[in-house]
């Protein structure tokens, strides 16, 4: 009785704190924001051609790169969503902080280097070198556009949730106009900076992700006497579950359909890097393969040091906060990095308010910045491999491939705005994995086989990519995700839900594979096997790459 007044009168306090400071959390935000923006005209003013637009005129140095990779990667799912899932689901929510992490040695090893030399500006000219242009590059435009939607509804969430918190916004209208806002902001990014804005936008917004983190962590230890078994064994106490908390199961292991899923979660987070579309397009910002095997290098580093951060943050959130004040904010958990902040200044006090300012307005940058670079990953697929060479077969000049570019993105931000209201009260980490799974099932068997194998043919690819995509979408519209569950699916109160895991990735990537390799034994076509061999030498040498 005693603990339950004394949470429900922290949280009373919590919330009349954020409202007395409600000013200056509003002024820290506007002036993060602010300067994001300015930084974003700065480098609009130095994009004149389309390699500017699409890979920042290839000027950037492995460092600066690998902190922008990283920064493109350490979403609002890094931050926000695992963080929620460490301090709801202990052992098992840190599952993802693993699985984000060890996919990069998937990218390392196997796409980086290779696809670096191969293509110019998008996934679609590596599949085109060796196939037939109009079918191959119309897939990979529809595949990179849906994949990149599905990532942006995670970030479109987490800046409902951020924003509403500040704000002090709990109506569902608010939050929709919320998710709205940020949507224009997004198309205002990517229609100015092109490439340039959003790497320098990612460059900054890496170092005070890190730099908030760290903060965070050194604070949260700081409770406990830099005593990790302390932090731990407390978190597990408040937690309502023992030891439980810190051992595998809580989430994924109860049932043999939890096992099920687990395994399809970590297929979908090892295999889904090496495939999303945005990630993909940052290799071609380098002048040479060299570097870009470089700048993956930097951000493994980078990114495996965040990812060790969000142990604390999602524990410390855990131990000090506990989980029905957390449900209480969202019902998902993505508030639980601001409400640690705002605990770890003072709740109540001015060093609190300003601490939870800072960290939400990076969270919210962080956002902004991810979401520039999946607008640019899917607006520059659908200008560079749809509307230049399909429609105009090849005739289009930079000017209207440009122009095409952004008008792309104004139509993709206002898909992503649209489906984002309805994704306000999912976990971000949970949605940004269907984009992995979709990314896997259909970008990843397709770039593998049209670099390693000398069979493959159009028709392969095509069935790859359309199948991939197909089976991974149509597993996720009848799953638990979009309805049949009352807290977290995108629409409650129905259930059409028949596919029991939550994520495709176990069922649709193998099939991508598949299709792929049967589509093209199957195939009439005679691969090219001159152009194959052109391709094996350029992308593992350079020779020729622009």
């Amino acid at each position: 009785m005693s603990a339950a007044y004394h949470s429900h009168s922290a949280l009373q306090l919590a919330a009349s704190s954020t409202t007395e400071h409600r000013p200056l959390i509003i002024t820290l935000f506007a002036v993060f924001v602010a300067a994001t923006l300015g930084i974003t005209v700065w480098a609009g003013r130095q994009t004149r051609s389309a390699s500017d637009f699409y890979a920042g005129g290839r000027q950037f140095t492995a460092f600066q790169n690998g902190l922008a990779v990283s920064g493109d990667y350490m979403s609002a799912a890094s931050f926000l969503g695992i963080a929620g899932a460490i301090a709801l689901f202990g052992y098992d929510g840190f599952l993802y902080s693993i699985g984000f992490l060890v996919a990069w040695l998937v990218a390392l090893l196997l796409v980086a280097e290779p696809l670096r030399n191969s293509g110019r500006y998008t996934m679609g000219d590596v599949l085109a070198y060796r196939m037939r242009q109009r079918p191959v590059r119309t897939a990979s435009g529809v595949s990179t556009i849906v994949v990149s939607i599905f990532y942006l509804l995670a970030q479109m969430a987490g800046a409902g949730v951020l924003v509403s918190l500040l704000l002090g916004i709990t109506s569902d209208a608010g939050k929709i106009l919320i998710v709205a806002l940020v949507g224009v902001l997004m198309i205002v990014y990517v229609t100015i900076g092109g490439m340039k804005g959003t790497t320098w936008v990612q460059m900054v917004k890496a170092v005070l992700l890190i730099a908030g983190a760290l903060l965070m962590t050194f604070l949260v230890l700081l409770k406990f006497d830099f005593n990790v078994s302390d932090l731990l064994g407390t978190a597990a106490a408040k937690s309502g579950h023992g030891a439980a908390f810190l051992e595998p199961g809580l989430k994924y292991g109860a049932t043999g359909t939890s096992k099920l899923d687990f395994l399809s979660l970590g297929i979908a987070l090892v295999l889904g890097t090496a495939g999303l579309p945005h990630i993909l397009i940052r290799f071609y910002t380098v002048p040479t393969a060299k570097a870009a095997r470089k700048s993956v290098n930097w951000a493994i580093g980078i990114i495996g040091a965040f990812y060790l951060m969000t142990i604390a943050l999602g524990f410390g959130a855990a131990a000090l906060i506990g989980p029905d004040e957390i449900k209480a904010k969202n019902p998902a958990g993505n508030a639980a990095a601001p409400q640690l902040a705002e605990y770890l200044g003072g709740v109540g006090s001015t060093g609190g308010a300003v601490l939870l300012a800072v960290i939400s307005a990076v969270a919210f940058a962080t956002i902004l910045a991810v979401v520039a670079g999946l607008t640019l990953a899917s607006s520059s697929s659908f200008a560079h491999d749809i509307y230049a060479n399909v429609i105009r077969r090849g005739k289009a000049t930079e000017k209207e491939e440009m122009r095409a570019a952004r008008w792309a993105t104004v139509l993709i931000g206002a898909v992503a705005i649209a489906l984002g209201a309805f994704a306000r009260d999912m976990n971000v980490a949970g949605l940004v994995a269907l984009a992995f799974a979709v990314a896997a099932s259909a970008n990843l068997p397709t770039i593998l086989y049209s670099l390693f194998w000398k069979r493959f043919t159009t028709q392969g690819a095509l069935w790859s990519i359309y199948g991939g995509l197909a089976s991974s979408v149509f597993l996720v519209l009848f799953s638990p995700v979009v309805s049949g569950n009352a807290k977290t699916s995108m629409f409650k109160g129905v259930d059409f839900a028949w596919f029991p895991l939550e994520n495709p990735g176990l069922i649709s990537i193998p099939l991508g594979f598949l299709l792929g390799w049967i589509g093209s034994l199957l195939s009439k076509e005679e691969p090219d096997k001159g152009k194959y061999a052109e391709l094996e030498v350029k992308s593992l040498t350079g020779v020729g790459a622009h």
